[in-house]
């Protein structure tokens, strides 16, 4: 008897734990937790390499998105949101942009996230001592305030319209790195942000690993942790997906076909505003001493033979730096594919083709060499087409595969740039006289004219001739041979939710990640 009382005991002990359980689970209540039940999500990103990584200082980064937040963000349709900052107001009289920073904010590491980091991260970019590849795009701010622990105020020598679109840019912690050589500090190997993902290691060349951020201030991430491992080599992602070593991952348009057919994938056709051409550099004698000859090139190239073989038809042809966007300018020349109409103005340069094939001038024959990066066989591709292209009409045009990239000593270069977001961002900085990311030595007066105003204004209605008479003067004088854009290609395991599929992408195909708190799998 006692044997079967103390089991009717044992019986009710479990069925009230049970109840306690299940009321725990009806209220809302989290159930005490299992640390053995369910392994932790984990997505692995093929990612190309980096050797430091800082928003402030470096144009390119995909993995800043996960690292970092900036007072702004931009939504699915790549229009500025709120990230830090609660609000944000422009005063006219003053020409200032004052923005509120939302409550309770912290970094990775637990310190509060104040104004004083805003302003630390914005002079940083602005101190030339440092050397910052975005440093153009705040050159109109004469000094930043934080009046007190929320509250920002930036303080505009002119009127800027495209602010708050730069104002996305990652915060800093100053506590970190006040005081510090910015560009060698240690921060760059195992930086911390406030972003969605927090650092947790890096082997140099292999892979990053972060860590889902609890704290994040717009909502915990889904997926526990985020792998970048550094595959370089397309073809080499290719494998590593069907091998199951990679979750994500941007392919080619030929391993994308691959894919399609396999309901264990999911693939991603992305519209992009990233845009390939040829970028003549400006300090060299052969476009110094002939202007008027990149325009003459531009005729040369079949820019739908490139399309159509080395993208599949994932893309289209380029003529502008702000086709995919609206301020675009349909009506400029295009240079379409006329090689007759290519050596006629190669001839009225002064040019004479030789018994050769070749055009020559004043002893010296017209050669050039296209230069591009062994990593990118996209580009690879693009540049041999476009070389042959230029050896029919009778340019000695070459590919050269470096490793690195000689800005100041190359003749052109296979260059890929563009932005989904305001008309300012990779035009001015671009194309205008000694900007920061102006790579061609590029220098046209009006250009930098029309730029400048188009930035000041705050009128789509004003803005939009500006920018169509800046196209119109950059087709006159080409600072590039613009070739395609170029769709990007994401493949995933079947089952990774939270990709939105109708977002323009910018350069690189940066962007997909811009809600990566939101994914799951």
């Amino acid at each position: 008897m006692k044997h079967m009382k103390r089991i009717k005991q044992c019986i009710s002990l479990i069925l009230a734990l049970a109840l306690v359980l299940g009321l725990a689970a009806c209220s809302g209540k989290p159930a005490p937790k299992n640390d053995n039940a369910g392994a932790a999500s984990t997505l692995v990103y093929g990612s190309g390499d980096y050797t430091a990584i800082n928003p402030a200082l470096y144009e390119h980064g995909e993995i800043n998105s996960l690292l970092f937040l900036g007072l702004t963000r931009h939504d699915k349709d790549n229009r500025v949101v709120a990230g830090l900052a609660e609000s944000w107001t422009w005063d006219d009289t003053s020409k200032s942009y004052t923005f509120v920073l939302k409550d309770g904010l912290t970094f990775h590491d637990g310190a509060p996230l104040t104004s004083a980091d805003v302003k630390f991260t914005f002079e940083a970019i602005m101190d030339e001592a440092n050397g910052s590849e975005n440093i153009s795009n705040y050159e109109d701010i004469v000094s930043i305030a934080a009046p007190d622990e929320k509250t920002v105020v930036f303080t505009l020598s002119a009127p800027n319209a495209a602010m708050p679109d730069y104002l996305t840019m990652g915060v800093l912690p100053k506590h970190l790195l006040d005081g510090k050589n910015i560009r060698e500090d240690d921060f760059n190997r195992a930086p911390v942000g406030a972003g969605p993902y927090r650092f947790v290691s890096w082997d140099m060349g292999q892979s990053i690993t972060m860590e889902k951020f609890d704290g994040f201030c717009l909502g915990a991430p889904k997926i526990d942790r985020v792998i970048f491992k550094i595959v370089e080599d397309y073809d080499a992602r290719a494998l590593q997906l069907k091998s199951g070593e990679l979750d994500l991952a941007q392919v080619t348009p030929k391993d994308a076909e691959e894919f399609k057919s396999d309901k264990k994938f999911d693939v991603y056709d992305m519209a992009t505003a990233d845009y390939r051409g040829i970028l003549y550099n400006f300090a060299n004698p052969l476009w110094k001493d002939n202007p008027g000859l990149p325009a003459a090139l531009s005729y040369a190239i079949d820019r739908n033979a490139v399309v159509t073989s080395v993208l599949l038809g994932q893309g289209q042809a380029a003529y502008s730096p702000l086709q995919k966007g609206e301020y675009n300018n349909p009506a400029i020349e295009k240079y379409e594919y006329d090689p007759q109409k290519a050596q006629a103005a190669i001839e009225a340069l002064g040019w004479t083709k030789w018994k050769d094939g070749y055009y020559q001038k004043n002893g010296a024959q017209l050669a050039f060499a296209i230069s591009v990066r062994p990593s990118d066989q996209v580009r690879v591709d693009m540049a041999n087409i476009c070389a042959q292209n230029l050896q029919d009409v009778g340019v000695n045009a070459t590919v050269e595969i470096n490793e690195q990239t000689d800005w100041a000593g190359q003749q052109a270069f296979l260059i890929g740039w563009g932005s989904p977001f305001d008309p300012d961002d990779h035009t001015y900085k671009v194309f205008g006289t000694n900007k920061g990311a102006n790579y061609s030595a590029y220098s046209n007066a009006e250009v930098d004219r029309l730029l400048t105003e188009a930035r000041a204004s705050f009128d789509a209605a004003e803005r939009l001739p500006l920018y169509a008479k800046f196209q119109d003067e950059l087709a006159r004088d080409p600072a590039y041979t613009f070739i395609a854009y170029i769709d990007a290609l994401y493949v995933a395991k079947a089952g990774l939710t939270g990709i939105t599929t109708d977002t323009v992408l910018g350069h690189h195909g940066v962007g997909i990640f811009w809600n990566v708190w939101e994914w799951n799998r």
